[in-house]
């Protein structure tokens, strides 16, 4: 199991990338909400993470041999709950929370030749940074602006680069 193999991108679009891998470090998670342990989206404590209003357009791309190229995803926004669930693993109680009003985003992921994959993210989107990402997590940050990351083959999320305003979630809910 990869250890990066949850999407992270936590955007207006829903995280509508949760689909493309299975969860490995996840507790629990539903089609509105995920849970991530200690050391996964926050150095300190467990992260709930979910979600309501999704209203995401997608459009696939493909080359003259029927390869998938580019995938272009818009929406309208999301309402996002980030949730402080303490440092117990087995027994996470909910604590403080902050709730974010998203005002729509556009994704365009471009799949490379070598099997890696390019996202350029703009409007209101989030990512979580993993331990083996580059840089290094955990982190989890919600942006308004642009984003640009690589996925490699093996599910490692590097961060080019990001632009705009952005909220430090794990830094607004430490205890």
């Amino acid at each position: 199991m990869k250890t990066s193999s949850i999407t992270r991108v936590l955007a207006a679009s829903a995280l509508a990338a949760a689909a493309l891998a299975p969860a490995q470090p996840v507790l629990a998670a539903d089609a509105n909400r995920i849970f991530l342990p200690v050391g996964w989206a926050c150095p300190d404590f467990n992260l709930e993470f979910s979600w309501t209003g999704t209203i995401t357009h997608t459009k696939e791309f493909y080359d003259k041999n029927g390869n998938l190229v580019r995938l272009l995803s818009a929406g309208k926004g999301t309402v996002n709950t980030f949730t402080n669930y303490g440092t117990k693993p087995k027994k996470p109680v909910a604590g403080e929370s902050i709730t974010i009003r998203t005002d729509g985003s556009v994704t365009e992921t471009v799949y490379n030749p070598d099997g890696t994959q390019t996202v350029t993210a703009t409007g209101h989107n989030g990512l979580i940074m993993f331990p083996n990402d580059v840089p290094a997590g955990p982190s989890t940050i919600q942006y308004t602006g642009k984003i640009v990351y690589t996925i490699g083959t093996d599910g490692v999320f590097t961060l080019v680069s990001t632009s705009g305003p952005f909220i430090d979630v794990c830094a607004a809910l430490a205890p």
